[in-house]
Protein backbone atom coordinates (compact mmCIF):
# COMPACT_ATOMS: atom_id res chain seq x y z
CA UNK A 1 0.00 0.00 0.00
CA UNK A 2 1.28 3.52 -1.25
CA UNK A 3 2.23 5.91 1.88
CA UNK A 4 -0.50 8.56 0.80
CA UNK A 5 -3.48 5.72 0.45
CA UNK A 6 -2.28 4.23 4.03
CA UNK A 7 -2.28 7.78 5.38
CA UNK A 8 -5.91 8.72 3.61
CA UNK A 9 -7.58 5.34 3.93
CA UNK A 10 -6.58 3.89 7.43
CA UNK A 11 -7.19 5.07 10.67
CA UNK A 12 -3.80 4.51 11.62
CA UNK A 13 -2.90 6.98 8.66
CA UNK A 14 -5.11 9.63 9.88
CA UNK A 15 -4.28 9.71 12.83
CA UNK A 16 -0.68 9.82 12.15
CA UNK A 17 -1.55 12.85 9.67
CA UNK A 18 -3.93 14.41 12.54
CA UNK A 19 -0.02 14.21 14.21
CA UNK A 20 1.42 15.66 11.91
CA UNK A 21 -0.51 18.70 10.88
CA UNK A 22 -0.79 19.23 14.67
CA UNK A 23 2.84 19.89 14.60
CA UNK A 24 2.98 22.45 12.26
CA UNK A 25 3.47 26.03 13.74
CA UNK A 26 0.58 28.37 14.15
CA UNK A 27 -1.84 25.45 13.09
CA UNK A 28 -1.12 23.40 16.02
CA UNK A 29 -4.11 21.91 17.59
CA UNK A 30 -6.55 24.23 16.55
CA UNK A 31 -6.47 23.08 13.26
CA UNK A 32 -5.19 19.00 13.95
CA UNK A 33 -8.60 18.11 16.27
CA UNK A 34 -10.65 19.83 13.24
CA UNK A 35 -8.36 18.24 10.23
CA UNK A 36 -8.54 14.71 12.24
CA UNK A 37 -12.72 14.88 12.96
CA UNK A 38 -12.82 15.87 8.89
CA UNK A 39 -10.65 12.49 7.88
CA UNK A 40 -12.84 10.40 9.34
CA UNK A 41 -11.53 9.99 13.06
CA UNK A 42 -13.31 10.40 15.82
CA UNK A 43 -13.72 13.06 17.89
CA UNK A 44 -11.47 11.36 20.89
CA UNK A 45 -9.10 9.87 18.57
CA UNK A 46 -8.40 12.95 16.83
CA UNK A 47 -8.51 14.59 20.46
CA UNK A 48 -5.73 12.54 21.25
CA UNK A 49 -3.26 12.54 18.00
CA UNK A 50 -3.29 16.59 18.11
CA UNK A 51 -2.30 16.73 21.66
CA UNK A 52 0.75 13.83 21.02
CA UNK A 53 1.89 16.06 17.57
CA UNK A 54 1.38 19.30 18.89
CA UNK A 55 3.92 18.11 21.89
CA UNK A 56 6.69 16.42 20.50
CA UNK A 57 8.16 19.83 19.13
CA UNK A 58 7.77 21.53 22.69
CA UNK A 59 10.89 20.33 24.53
CA UNK A 60 13.23 20.60 20.96
CA UNK A 61 12.20 24.54 21.19
CA UNK A 62 12.71 24.75 24.87
CA UNK A 63 16.10 23.37 24.80
CA UNK A 64 17.48 24.38 20.69
CA UNK A 65 15.66 26.94 20.36
CA UNK A 66 18.02 30.08 21.18
CA UNK A 67 21.32 28.26 20.02
CA UNK A 68 19.46 27.44 16.38
CA UNK A 69 18.85 30.86 16.20
CA UNK A 70 22.32 31.91 17.02
CA UNK A 71 23.27 29.21 14.15
CA UNK A 72 20.69 30.86 11.60
CA UNK A 73 22.16 34.53 12.17
CA UNK A 74 26.18 32.84 12.04
CA UNK A 75 25.48 31.00 8.92
CA UNK A 76 22.15 32.51 7.21
CA UNK A 77 22.24 35.95 7.89
CA UNK A 78 19.53 36.69 5.03
CA UNK A 79 16.86 35.22 7.80
CA UNK A 80 18.17 37.67 10.46
CA UNK A 81 14.65 39.72 9.64
CA UNK A 82 12.96 36.58 10.80
CA UNK A 83 13.97 35.88 13.64
CA UNK A 84 14.71 39.32 14.90
CA UNK A 85 10.23 39.02 14.32
CA UNK A 86 10.40 35.46 16.34
CA UNK A 87 12.48 36.67 19.61
CA UNK A 88 10.60 39.96 19.40
CA UNK A 89 7.16 37.60 19.45
CA UNK A 90 8.96 35.52 22.37
CA UNK A 91 9.78 38.55 24.47
CA UNK A 92 6.62 39.99 23.83
CA UNK A 93 4.72 36.79 25.06
CA UNK A 94 7.00 36.20 27.68
CA UNK A 95 6.11 39.36 29.17
CA UNK A 96 3.04 38.10 29.86
CA UNK A 97 3.76 34.91 30.89
CA UNK A 98 6.46 36.03 33.44
CA UNK A 99 4.03 37.74 35.75
CA UNK A 100 2.26 34.08 37.02
CA UNK A 101 5.22 32.18 35.73
CA UNK A 102 4.12 28.58 35.76
CA UNK A 103 0.54 28.78 35.54
CA UNK A 104 1.15 32.04 33.11
CA UNK A 105 2.59 29.54 30.72
CA UNK A 106 -0.21 26.97 31.09
CA UNK A 107 -2.94 30.18 30.28
CA UNK A 108 -0.97 31.05 28.10
CA UNK A 109 -0.71 28.33 25.75
CA UNK A 110 -4.36 26.81 26.67
CA UNK A 111 -5.88 29.73 25.07
CA UNK A 112 -6.86 28.54 21.47
CA UNK A 113 -6.21 31.83 19.90
CA UNK A 114 -3.88 32.92 16.88
CA UNK A 115 -0.28 33.87 18.79
CA UNK A 116 -0.78 31.50 21.38
CA UNK A 117 -0.19 27.89 21.61
CA UNK A 118 2.48 25.13 22.42
CA UNK A 119 4.72 26.61 20.06
CA UNK A 120 4.75 30.23 21.25
CA UNK A 121 4.71 28.73 25.09
CA UNK A 122 7.80 26.84 23.95
CA UNK A 123 9.83 29.81 23.13
CA UNK A 124 8.39 31.82 25.68
CA UNK A 125 9.65 29.32 28.08
CA UNK A 126 13.07 29.17 26.04
CA UNK A 127 13.36 33.04 26.28
CA UNK A 128 12.44 32.96 29.86
CA UNK A 129 15.33 30.38 30.84
CA UNK A 130 12.47 28.02 32.76
CA UNK A 131 14.00 24.90 33.39
CA UNK A 132 12.36 22.40 30.82
CA UNK A 133 11.06 20.02 33.80
CA UNK A 134 8.89 22.84 35.30
CA UNK A 135 8.35 24.10 31.61
CA UNK A 136 7.08 21.04 30.28
CA UNK A 137 4.03 20.49 32.68
CA UNK A 138 2.82 23.74 32.24
CA UNK A 139 2.58 23.32 28.32
CA UNK A 140 1.03 20.20 28.36
CA UNK A 141 -1.72 21.48 30.90
CA UNK A 142 -2.25 24.41 28.70
CA UNK A 143 -2.24 21.87 25.16
CA UNK A 144 -4.69 19.54 27.21
CA UNK A 145 -6.93 22.22 28.28
CA UNK A 146 -7.14 23.97 24.64
CA UNK A 147 -7.46 20.56 23.15
CA UNK A 148 -10.71 19.72 25.04
CA UNK A 149 -12.11 23.48 23.85
CA UNK A 150 -11.61 23.01 20.18
CA UNK A 151 -12.78 19.05 20.42
CA UNK A 152 -15.97 20.48 22.44
CA UNK A 153 -16.29 22.94 19.39
CA UNK A 154 -15.43 20.85 16.96
CA UNK A 155 -17.87 18.45 18.10
CA UNK A 156 -20.72 20.95 18.05
CA UNK A 157 -19.97 21.93 14.89
CA UNK A 158 -19.22 17.97 13.47
CA UNK A 159 -23.10 16.95 14.86
CA UNK A 160 -24.56 19.55 12.93
CA UNK A 161 -23.93 18.17 9.89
Amino acid sequence: MELMQWLTDTQAGEFVLTMLVSMIPVVELRGGIPFGVAAGLPVWAAYLAAIIGNLIPVPFIIVYIRRIFQWMRRHMPRLNNVVDKLEKKAHLKGQKVNKYKYLGLALFVAIPLPGTGAWTGSLAAAFLDMPLRKAIPSVVLGVVVAGFAISCLTYGVASLF
